[in-house]
């Protein structure tokens, strides 16, 4: 047999290790909550998925992400639901050329991030770091993306002013750089979606009353100033928070299910006064001082 069909023997073994079963819209599925990863992202929802599933409705024929991050969320309720729609998206174009390429050009992405793992040093890092993505394809821009986010300090995705990223080289022995299972997986369960960037507010415009909505955007911070990185060149503050809860309170108004997470503060409790306001617990492991990592409360608020 050669290598060829080796690779395409093994392909097919994995996808038929991770195939959703047939979705039923009268019966809820109960899925472990054991999701594939591709990125390290603060305030990821992997570790929450159990808390956070109590919250979710029974039913999602159609759902929107507008703040995708990680994925952990998206991939849990795909894999759960089998939605008829899905749109996911964000402002971070690394983050979506990313996922799209994992699920379009997988092989590809897979072979340079094979290299780089091979080339792996600090001297290489900064190589990579100092790169303008503008200025490489599509796929070595999504393979630089998760090259430097699984090697880089603590797990950060950090940008400044210029939306430059810099984060500093990790000391890691030996970082794992990407799974050709979870590749495989996320490239299965996004077949049919829909990802593209955008702001949240024009992401769900589509949106009808028989669609679920999760919000899961930069916190508000717990102390003014203490934001710990910045996804991308723009700010999420105040106003941005303001508009956030207008958007929630017009997709409830046209009968959408909705659901959002952010930090226990008075100021995001006030903006939802009208809604249930429910309180998880949250390890938060991305911090530069390790003495401040632990657990903190977190809100999740529905309209149902």
């Amino acid at each position: 047999m050669n290598i060829k069909k080796l690779r395409e023997l093994r392909k097919q073994r994995l996808l038929e290790s991770i195939k959703i079963p047939k979705y039923n819209k009268d019966v809820t599925i109960d899925m472990p909550f054991e999701v594939p990863t591709f990125v390290k992202w603060a305030g990821g929802k992997r570790q929450l998925l159990p808390q956070l599933s109590k919250f979710l409705p029974k039913k999602v024929e159609g759902y929107f992400e507008p703040f995708i991050g990680g994925g952990a969320m998206a991939f849990y309720i795909i894999k759960k639901y089998n939605p008829e729609r899905v749109f996911l998206s964000d402002i971070n174009e690394e983050l979506i050329n990313a996922l799209n390429i994992i699920r379009t050009k997988t092989n590809e992405l897979m072979t340079i991030l094979l290299q780089y793992r091979n080339s792996h040093s600090e001297k290489f890092y900064y190589q990579m770091r100092d790169k303008d993505p503008i200025k490489l394809n599509d796929i070595e821009r999504a393979a630089r993306f998760i090259y430097l986010n699984k090697t880089g300090y603590n797990g950060l995705y950090r940008v400044n002013s210029k939306g430059k990223f810099n984060v500093p080289f990790g000391r890691y022995k030996n970082p794992s750089i990407f799974s050709e299972k979870d590749f495989r997986e996320i490239s299965y369960l996004l077949k049919n979606a829909h990802i593209e960037v955008n702001q949240f507010y024009e992401a769900v415009s589509n949106a009808k009353s028989s669609d679920f909505i999760y919000f899961d955007p930069p916190y508000y911070p717990l102390k003014k100033g203490k934001n710990f990185t910045k996804y991308t060149k723009g700010d999420f503050l105040d106003k941005e928070q303001e508009k956030l809860a207008e958007v929630f309170k017009d997709l409830d108004r046209r009968g959408c299910k909705v659901m959002l997470s952010n930090s226990d503060t008075d100021f995001i409790k006030g903006l939802y006064t009208d809604y249930i306001i429910n309180k998880v617990k949250a390890k938060r492991m991305i911090n530069c001082d390790a003495t401040k990592r632990g657990e903190i409360d977190e809100v999740v608020i529905t309209n149902y």
